[in-house]
């Protein structure tokens, strides 16, 4: 299990500069009628695009990192789109395969007063078609970090032997691997769900994971429950909203970390934000507390924007946050913050 997140490079050719993270995991074209009106009866809907893995890698470029999207997309429009987004972002697409016989997945989004209905159309998916093989591209090598997510062992048998393959195997031998839970209770059940994610989880170094999550796949009520069930990695990270998160490192006292007021505007996309703000400070060698206050900060940026990856600030401003004193953290509201910086 690495600890020292600082690359080899004796071995590297001269020039070479490896990723600093691999992020895996299928990414959709994302559909929704536009506001006001249901899937049913809309005449137009807006195109968008989103995925788990690819906002977390989207994010970390934004935030100065050096990170590559692994994944499969269909030789179609909606493929070509989806490459062109996650590029557009600064994040290296050279090791997305076109698969020329299986389509890009799409997710449709159907508002109503009740709350928005969610509808896949990613059985037999390109992403679908992952497998081991899929991390032996020699442009991984020399990785940090290997971000996965608990949709992709959801996707297909394939898939789950690609994760299981990555967190046993370790073939990125020097990256860290970072798990994100993201129960999808569209994609399985929580009894179908909760054995397998806690068994991928517990052989990674760092996992996060939603309190609401983890008490309804493990009937966890708070942090240190989810550790007992997660004994296995260096650090898990529990993310509990609007409340805060804490870090249970080995070893370690649990350090909790409340979040800022933000005005919500979207929620979709937080929990990505926050990861990639948490493995950002890891790689630039912050203290837990740091790391946590800088997840939370680029979470902001996810809850005050309609789009799944927000543009995010200089990072003097986010510097300026993550060292204040704890007296001035805990009373921070970024609503009124944002407009005097």
């Amino acid at each position: 299990m690495p600890t020292d997140l600082r690359p080899d490079q004796a071995s590297a050719p001269a020039g070479f500069r490896p990723v600093e993270v691999a992020a895996v995991g299928e990414t959709m074209v994302v559909l929704c009628p536009v506001p006001g009106e249901s899937l049913e009866h809309a005449e137009r809907v807006a195109i968008s695009v989103g995925g788990a893995e690819s906002n977390v890698a989207g994010y970390l470029a934004r935030l100065g990192h050096r990170v590559t999207w692994v994944s499969r997309v269909g030789d179609d429009p909606f493929g070509r789109a989806v490459v062109r987004h996650v590029a557009a972002a600064g994040v290296r697409v050279d090791q997305v395969c076109v698969d020329p016989t299986a389509p890009t997945g799409l997710y449709v989004k159907d508002p109503a007063p009740q709350g928005t209905a969610v509808h896949y159309y990613r059985a037999g998916s390109a992403a679908a078609r992952m497998d081991p093989a899929t991390l032996a591209d020699p442009g991984l090598v020399g990785a940090r970090v290997l971000h996965l997510s608990g949709i992709t062992p959801a996707l297909s048998a394939s898939c789950r032997a690609l994760v299981e393959h990555a967190v046993t195997d370790r073939p990125l031998a020097e990256a860290l691997v970072s798990f994100d839970v993201n129960h999808r209770a569209r994609l399985w059940s929580a009894e179908q769900a909760a054995p397998v994610l806690r068994d991928l989880a517990n052989r990674c170094d760092l996992v996060f994971v939603g309190q609401d999550e983890a008490q309804t796949l493990w009937g966890c009520t708070d942090p240190t429950a989810v550790r007992r069930v997660l004994p296995g990695p260096e650090t898990v990270v529990v993310k509990d909203g609007a409340v805060g998160a804490t870090a249970l490192l080995r070893d370690a006292e649990p350090v909790f970390v409340p979040a800022p007021r933000v005005p919500v505007v979207e929620p979709v996309g937080a929990g990505d934000a926050f990861a990639a703000g948490y493995l950002a400070g890891l790689l630039r060698g912050l203290d837990p507390v740091r790391r946590l206050r800088l997840g939370h900060l680029v979470a902001a940026q996810a809850l005050t924007s309609s789009g799944d990856n927000a543009p995010v600030p200089a990072w003097a401003w986010f510097e300026k946050l993550i060292d204040a004193p704890a007296e001035a953290w805990s009373p921070l509201d970024l609503s009124e913050l944002r407009a005097t910086t």
